[in-house]
C-alpha cells in the first residue's frame, strides 16, 4: 500500500481537476504525466513557452516563498533582467510557516521540503507542472524525479531545487578525533552543549539514529513510525531535551556560527550552508561536519506552482530559470548543496563543487533520508499504523516543554 492512501478524495480530486493520472503509482516510476491538462488548469498561463513569456511581461512580477537565500538578489536579477518579473520573496521560517503562507492564497509558488509538499498537494494549494514547459527539467539527476514526497500517481507537482544532508557538526577541541557517530547527540557526553534543529521533522532524526542502534524496533523509514517505534524517538528526544543550549531553525540559523563561535554550543546538527559560514570565519572555527555512519535525514526541496497563482506566467519561468544550469549552480555554491541539473555542474566556480557535494554520486545519497510527510499509511503491511504529522507535531511541542 502507498502513502498516497493518505491523500485521499482531497488529491484525488485536485489531480482529476488539473491532470490527466496514469497507472504506476509507485514514486520511483519511469514516468510522469505532465500533459496539457496540467498547464491549462491554472487561470491565464499560456498554452506555449512562447505564450508564457509574452503574458508574463505584462504581469511582471512573482511572489514567492522561500527558504532564506533560495532566491537571492544575485540572481533574481539575472531572471529579471530575462523575462521582465520583478522577484518578491517571504522567507520561511519552516515547512509549518510555509504551508500557512501558501494557504493564504498570496503567494504563487513554494520552496517547499518534503515535510511540507504532500500537505500542499493534499490541500489543493499547489498544481502539477507541465515539465514540457519547463525544459531544464530534462536535465535534472534521475535520482530526483518522481519521488514519493512530490510525485502523485505519477503526477508531478513541481521541480527539484536541489538536495542535502543534515549533517553532524562538531567543535575539534572538544571532541575526539576520529568521531563519526551522531553518538555525542545522545549519549550525555555533550551536556548543555547541543544546537539542535527545532522542528517536529526532527524527530526522524532521532529514528534514523534508532534504525542503526536499536534494530530490534525494525525501523526502516525513519517518517514511518508506529506506535512503539514514536514512542522510543520520543523518549530519546525527552533524554536529550535538557541537553540542548540552543535551538534554531529556518530564520535563525546564523545564530549557530555564533553559538558555536562563544563556545556556548560543541556539537549537533547543522545544514552545509552554516559549515560554509563557519569556514568563512575569520579565523575559521575549529570545527568539523560529516554525515556521520548511522546514515542521517536530508532534504531534496521542491519548486512548486500555487493552484491560483496571481502571475503563473513568471512563475512558470521561474520553475524553470532556478533549475537552469547557471542559476542552479549559483544558488547550490551559495546554500551549500549539490544541484538538481547535471549540467549545472559544468558552470560553478568551484570546479570541485559537485564532487564535494556528492552531485554525481547516488550511492552516497542511499543513507540520507530526505525530509517527507508522516502519514497513517506506514507504506508496508502495517497498513494504517503509523503516526502522522499532527501526532509529530503534538510530540514535539510536549518534548520541548
Amino acid at each position: 500500500m502507498s502513502k498516497k492512501k493518505w491523500l485521499g478524495l482531497v488529491v484525488y480530486a485536485v489531480i482529476a481537476l488539473f491532470a490527466a493520472t496514469s497507472c504506476g503509482g509507485d514514486d520511483e516510476s519511469s514516468g510522469t504525466t505532465t500533459g496539457a491538462a496540467a498547464s491549462t488548469a491554472i487561470p491565464g498561463l499560456g498554452a506555449t513557452l512562447n505564450e508564457i513569456k509574452q503574458k508574463a511581461r505584462s504581469e511582471g512580477m512573482v511572489n514567492l516563498v522561500i527558504w532564506a537565500g533560495y532566491a537571492d538578489k544575485s540572481w533574481a536579477k539575472t531572471f529579471t533582467q530575462q523575462t521582465g518579473c520583478k522577484v518578491v520573496t517571504k522567507d520561511g521560517a519552516s515547512s509549518d510557516d510555509m504551508v500557512d503562507l501558501m494557504g493564504t492564497g498570496a503567494y504563487d509558488g513554494v520552496s517547499a521540503s518534503g515535510d511540507a509538499t504532500l500537505r500542499l498537494i493534499a490541500r489543493g494549494d499547489v498544481a502539477p507542472v507541465n515539465y514540457d514547459l519547463t525544459p531544464n527539467y530534462a536535465n535534472v539527476f534521475e535520482g530526483l524525479k518522481n519521488k514519493s514526497y512530490n510525485t502523485v500517481d505519477g503526477v508531478g507537482y513541481g521541480v527539484p531545487h536541489g538536495r542535502g544532508p543534515n549533517l553532524l557538526v562538531f567543535r575539534k577541541d572538544k571532541l575526539p578525533a576520529g568521531t563519526d557517530s551522531w553518538a555525542p547527540v545522545w549519549d550525555g557526553s555533550q551536556a548543555g552543549k547541543l544546537s539542535i534543529y527545532d522542528n517536529p521533522i526532527y524527530i526522524a532524526d532521532a529514528a534514523v539514529y534508532l534504525k542503526a542502534t536499536k534494530p530490534d524496533l525494525g525501523i526502516e523509514n525513519p517518517y514511518a513510525l508506529d506506535q512503539e517505534q514514536f514512542d522510543a524517538a520520543v523518549d530519546l528526544l525527552k533524554k536529550q531535551r535538557p541537553q540542548i543550549a540552543k535551538y534554531w531553525d529556518g530564520t535563525t540559523y546564523a545564530t549557530q556560527v555564533t553559538t558555536f563561535k562563544s563556545g556556548e554550543t560543541t556539537v549537533g546538527t547543522t545544514w552545509p550552508y552554516q559549515t560554509n559560514l563557519m569556514a568563512a570565519e575569520k579565523p575559521p572555527l575549529p570545527v568539523s561536519s560529516l554525515k556521520p555512519k548511522e546514515g542521517t535525514t536530508g532534504w531534496s526541496d521542491t519548486w512548486m506552482i500555487a493552484k491560483n497563482a496571481k502571475h503563473p506566467n513568471c512563475m512558470y519561468l521561474w520553475l524553470d530559470y532556478i533549475i537552469s544550469p547557471q542559476a542552479n549552480a549559483k544558488v547550490a555554491e551559495y546554500f551549500g548543496e549539490a544541484p538538481s541539473n547535471s549540467k549545472a555542474c559544468d558552470v560553478t566556480k568551484d570546479k570541485n563543487h559537485c564532487t564535494t557535494y556528492h552531485a554525481t554520486d547516488e550511492s552516497w545519497w542511499k543513507d540520507v533520508y530526505y525530509w517527507d510527510t508522516p502519514t497513517a499509511d506506514c507504506g508496508d503491511d502495517r497498513g494504517e499504523a503509523c503516526k502522522t504529522y499532527e501526532d509529530w507535531k503534538a510530540a514535539w511541542t510536549e518534548i520541548k516543554g
